[in-house]
């Protein structure tokens, strides 16, 4: 038997564009990021608009509960090679990330109260806004080359998408309509996250990096209303929805 075998298994990254190399001020505008959208924890792909000193970043995103795993091919390749850290193709045709129609936001209260100041004239500080879950809407078809990215919750699309664009959610996704893109539910690792859509004709489906591309979706399902989930084996299991 064998001591290596290869699986094919898809990860979700959050690519993190750096326009400036000023570190205190990429600290303080991650953080007031990671406060309001709780992304401790999160892959991230680096890229850069300027020179960077690559491994004070990199520790510098450590520091702040983030999961460096390599940088876009540019300005950074030589010295990511330097310290033979990851470097990914840069994009040729990149999708266009678009805002939802709407969003519903449902926020944690904090664990502590902040203390009340005394014999003073400030007010007490604000509780930092932790939200626990976002579900986005979206009215529209999504169109080729166009992408739609929850990281904190569901997608709801009321139209379908189309292929050579993209639905990405941290939960669940819901296409009431034509799924002829790609559908990655459970981004992040969330296995109990599911699929549902009207009429399933995607490229690739994947729930918590277990995929599956359009030649080996089961014929039986192919534009069939379908739920798909991840079993008890990490499987994605495919159902026809009876109405």
């Amino acid at each position: 038997m064998a001591d290596i075998r290869i699986t094919g298994r898809m990860v979700n990254f959050t690519r993190l564009t750096f326009d400036t190399n000023d570190h205190n001020a990429i600290r303080q505008q991650l953080t007031q990021m990671l406060q309001e959208t709780a992304s401790h924890g999160t892959l991230v792909i680096i890229d850069s608009t300027v020179e960077q000193e690559l491994i004070a970043l990199i520790q510098l995103l450590i520091s702040l509960d983030l999961q460096p795993m390599g940088v876009i091919d540019g300005i950074l390749s030589n010295e990511a090679r330097a310290i033979q850290f990851p470097i990914l193709p840069a994009d040729n045709k990149p999708l266009q990330r678009i805002k939802a129609t709407k969003e519903q936001v449902v926020e944690a209260k904090p664990e502590v109260e902040p203390a009340p100041t005394q014999d003073t004239d400030e007010a007490p500080a604000k509780p930092s806004r932790v939200i626990s879950h976002v579900t986005s809407y979206h009215d529209e078809i999504l169109r080729t080359g166009q992408c739609l990215v929850q990281d904190h919750g569901d997608i709801i699309l009321n139209a379908g998408i189309n292929s050579g664009s993209e639905v990405i959610a941290s939960g669940n996704i819901h296409i009431y309509g034509s799924a002829r893109g790609r559908v990655i539910a459970g981004a992040g690792g969330n296995s109990a996250a599911r699929i549902f859509c009207h009429s399933l004709e995607a490229e690739l489906v994947s729930i918590a990096g277990t995929y599956c591309v359009a030649d080996d979706i089961p014929p039986h399902v192919l534009k069939k209303s379908v739920h798909i989930y991840l079993n008890d084996h990490q499987e994605l299991v495919f159902e026809v929805l009876e109405f």
